[in-house]
């Protein structure tokens, strides 16, 4: 690898390292709201919970869906909680108790220091309750809506600057699935009405939910087509899984996740340059993780019931590294990719699991995603690298080494981050540092384990943790480092102090 202060790609948008909590399964009520619980605030939420958002420096949260938000009348979710309409949640079959709603939400992502991303239901609804609800949390006051929020106790507005128009409105499983015609035009109106509340915002429209769909990505063109002026993002959802325990083929899913945010590239970029516009489209990765391990589980679930345990994949060591694998991936595109949610944050395919009125830990893949957070901010750098590859059964030159780096000038820093996806030996990297002659190694972070299926539990919850033992020396402007079997590596530098 060969580094240099002059190759910068972009600067990384803090919102890169965004998260989700959509009203499923225990996400909300047993996850970060569950009052009486030993750590519950005066509100109702989780004190140990919001400890560890916090430790993930979380900067944005999207919120309330998901599938769900396309069967949700917002209205449900404000005012007194004792007045407030049970709903039977058609999205994940579960009974809706609306006791957490817009200005607890807020309430609650003030508290752990994050942005809020707001989904507006265009699948059952239209731009007249995008538009109302945009009055109610944006406007200060002097209408009916942001007065009716005066009255329910939060005098100042909420000011949401971020919001999705819909959600995977391509989908058969979505309430109110739309072709890309009809979702462009009833997207774009929407965008219209919203901006006119607020001219400050910016909006994010549905792309395919999947790289798979039959439509892509015709329904990302047809969709711009119809809000390329209107909107600032266009969404990407993707999940993995290893469902047949193919180690090699499961780490080299992440050239899919890349083939797949360059060719919505390639598609905005065509819709600007036929449109003759200077606007460029950038891209909202807002859902993204591993997911596969309790597909077939939560097929018996029984249905209304409320906050029941869906999506509750327990991660294994091999899904860190690939949510690690995923992180660099959206680095390496940051020029792009200005929005990133990993989906979920608690409980429902999450880095932080809870019992109920018990205790919370850290899943495996919490790791990769805070070393990213803590230290991927400043400049994505551009890296150039020689590796070795091997083939798969699904992809061909599957480069061992996988890795981008970060400058943060201001504070003096400079991280590497690496995965060797090779399962049986270590791999050396050699990197040339020449340009930051006056950088120093400061630590070798390692996510290892002999044991792919290794994880995290509440009996055992530190069985898969880091260590900051890994095999790093620098001299004379060379980085020589041993990268363990199937590892996540964080190599951080800091600049020497002035004499």
């Amino acid at each position: 690898m060969v580094l240099d202060r002059a190759y910068v790609l972009s600067e990384i948008d803090s919102r890169i390292y965004g998260s989700f909590i959509e009203h499923m399964g225990r996400a909300v009520y047993g996850g970060i709201y569950e009052p009486g619980h030993a750590s519950a605030d005066a509100d109702g939420f989780r004190g140990d919970v919001a400890d560890m958002v916090r430790e993930l420096r979380v900067p944005l949260v999207r919120y309330p869906g998901g599938n769900f938000v396309s069967g949700y009348n917002w209205e449900d979710g404000i005012g007194p909680k004792d007045s407030r309409p049970r709903r039977l949640d058609l999205a994940w079959r579960a009974l809706e108790t609306n006791q957490v709603g817009t200005n607890e939400f807020m309430q609650w992502a003030k508290n752990v220091n994050a942005e809020v991303m707001m989904a507006v239901n265009l699948g059952t609804r239209d731009l007249d309750a995008a538009r109302n609800i945009i009055e109610y949390c944006n406007h200060p006051g002097g209408t009916y809506w942001s007065d009716l929020r005066k009255a329910h106790g939060y005098s100042d507005p909420h000011n949401i600057k971020l919001w999705c128009l819909g959600n995977e409105m391509d989908g058969p499983w979505q309430i109110g699935q739309k072709t890309a015609d009809e979702y462009g035009r009833t997207a774009s109106e929407a965008a219209k009405a919203m901006k006119w509340v607020d001219p400050s915002i910016e909006l994010v429209a549905c792309g395919s939910s999947f790289r798979a769909m039959p439509t892509f990505p015709q329904w990302e063109a047809t969709v711009l087509d119809h809000t390329y002026e209107h909107v600032d993002y266009i969404s990407l959802h993707t999940y993995y899984g290893n469902p047949d325990n193919d180690i090699a083929n499961y780490l080299g899913r992440t050239l899919d996740m890349d083939e797949f945010i360059r060719t919505v590239i390639s598609t905005c970029d065509y819709i600007k340059a036929k449109k003759r516009s200077k606007k460029t489209i950038n891209l909202s990765f807002d859902e993204w993780n591993i997911w596969f391990h309790t597909l077939e589980s939560d097929k018996v679930i029984e249905p209304w019931q409320i906050a029941p345990p869906q999506l509750e994949d327990v991660y294994t060591f091999e899904d860190a590294v690939v949510v690690g694998l995923m992180l660099i991936t959206l680095l390496k595109h940051a020029d792009r990719v200005k929005i990133a949610c990993l989906a979920q944050l608690v409980n429902v395919i999450a880095p932080i699991m809870t019992e109920n009125g018990g205790p919370a830990w850290r899943q495996t893949i919490f790791y990769p995603f805070l070393h990213a957070s803590l230290y991927g901010r400043g400049m994505a750098l551009r890296t150039v690298v020689s590796s070795p590859v091997y083939d798969s059964k699904d992809f061909t030159d599957v480069p061992y080494l996988e890795s981008t780096a970060v400058w943060n000038e201001e504070n003096g820093e400079l991280t590497i981050f690496a995965v060797n996806r090779d399962t049986v030996n270590p791999l050396q990297l050699d990197c040339d540092l020449r340009s930051f002659e006056d950088y120093s190694l400061a630590e070798h972070l390692v996510l290892e384990s002999d044991d792919l299926k290794a994880c995290n539990t509440a009996a055992n919850p530190y069985r898969v943790v880091p260590h900051n033992r890994g095999e790093a020396e620098m001299s004379g402007g060379r980085l020589t480092v041993a990268l363990p079997k199937v590892s996540w590596n964080v190599i951080r530098f800091k600049k020497a102090a002035k004499q």
